[in-house]
């Protein structure tokens, strides 16, 4: 996309600041990616804000730290230093306006802040739409007050939006121009990990909170023993996010499975996927993953009592599937068992089915390819053309 006179003239006069404010490790990432994309179209762009060490290596000034925190005792203890950093960036710029604030993703940090400036008449965008498509749709309300442009990740995200009135483009997912497109071959990735190429794979990934790993750990286990039962040369290994989580499935494993022929990796989930003949993974962005590397899988979620009956009660979820992999290509090739449905017999003979089934396999490897070409925008340019398309019409 070239810029238009209109826009090179733009140029030509001052220089564009931008505020641009990441809160987690994600953000981080996607925050350097699109600066250098802007900075590549754009070299008189200055950026300031919430920053993390890419960012600041891309040349981001930086107005406050990221300070990325997950669970609920998590956030009650850094509440206060987020809302001090809060107060300050909105002060800062209102008091020194920029030409855009751009949150990366952490919705719950970047929203109230965005709605403020807003409506102080500072134009906001946000890369990476809260999932309002999916559960508590109300919350696009929010949506509507703090954002000029949304910048989508899915395209099927932007036609929700605009029906509700929310500025929407799509530009693709960073993970689709990250990974191949051409699936890779497990022989090799078993060799670099010391597993036996001859022999299939099974990938378990329970999850990255420790409330995940503890509702399916020991689920995931009894499954890869039902399936050991009934197929005694398998391998399973499992990616642990964390020395915790690690600790916690090492627990499981000796009092559930302790003689399952089991590696544990350190991190690594793309090479357990790799390796991998069929994964069962917890519902979130795994399957994505998992889809990515053109991998089958079966998808399993178990939510706390209390919450999943919540969800019910007030039919909170809108979606008819929770596996991202299955809203993104064109049917549902992945199994979901989720709460009372998550039996290890059920996802077993699940399994079982895509080992004993290589056409079936060869057919969702094709699908997943077509769903990759989809997602495969090259997100950080298209971002950065859609704000500078925002930038010329405000």
């Amino acid at each position: 996309m070239s810029l238009s006179p209109s826009m090179q003239n733009t140029q030509q006069q001052r220089p564009l600041k931008i505020g641009i404010l990441a809160n987690e490790v994600s953000g981080d990432q996607l925050a350097a990616a699109l600066i250098d994309a802007l900075r590549a179209q754009r070299a008189d762009i200055e950026f300031e804000g919430m920053t993390g060490p890419l960012m600041e290596a891309a040349g981001c000034r930086s107005l406050a730290k990221m300070d990325p925190v997950m669970g609920f005792a998590e956030v009650i203890g850094h509440l206060p230093g987020l809302l001090r950093s809060r107060r300050k960036l909105v002060a800062h710029f209102l008091d020194d306006p920029p030409d855009l604030v751009l949150g990366v993703d952490a919705p719950d940090f970047n929203l109230a802040l965005e709605a403020q400036l807003k409506a102080a008449g500072i134009p906001t965008a946000h890369f990476v739409s809260p999932t309002v498509w999916a559960w508590r749709q109300g919350r696009v309300k929010k949506l509507q007050k703090a954002v000029d442009l949304m910048l989508c990740i899915f395209d099927f995200e932007v036609d929700f939006l605009l029906r509700h009135h929310v500025p929407a483009v799509y530009v693709g997912h960073p993970l689709a121009d990250q990974i191949p497109l051409q699936p890779a071959d497990p022989g090799v990735i078993r060799d670099e990990l010391g597993l036996d190429r001859e022999k299939p794979v099974v990938a378990l990934l329970p999850g990255s909170r420790m409330s995940e790993v503890s509702r399916l750990a020991r689920l995931f286990l009894q499954t890869a023993l039902w399936l050991q039962q009934h197929k005694p040369d398998l391998q399973f290994i499992a990616p642990m996010v964390d020395q915790k989580v690690k600790q916690l499935f090492q627990e499981q494993i000796e009092s559930t499975a302790p003689e399952l022929p089991m590696m544990l990796l350190n991190g690594r989930p793309r090479e357990a996927i790799r390796s991998a003949d069929v994964v069962l993974t917890a519902s979130g962005t795994a399957t994505l993953e998992t889809m990515l590397l053109k991998r089958p899988m079966v998808v399993a979620y178990r939510l706390s009592p209390l919450t999943a009956g919540l969800i019910r009660r007030f039919n909170l979820l809108k979606t008819p599937h929770v596996a991202l992999a299955n809203l993104l290509a064109d049917k549902p090739y992945a199994p979901e068992f989720i709460q009372e449905a998550c039996k290890p017999d059920a996802m077993g003979r699940a399994l079982l089915d895509f080992l004993e089934n290589p056409i079936k396999c060869g057919q969702i490897t094709k699908a997943y390819t077509e769903a990759h070409k989809k997602l495969r925008q090259n997100a950080a340019h298209t971002a950065a053309n859609a704000v500078l398309e925002m930038l010329e019409d405000s």
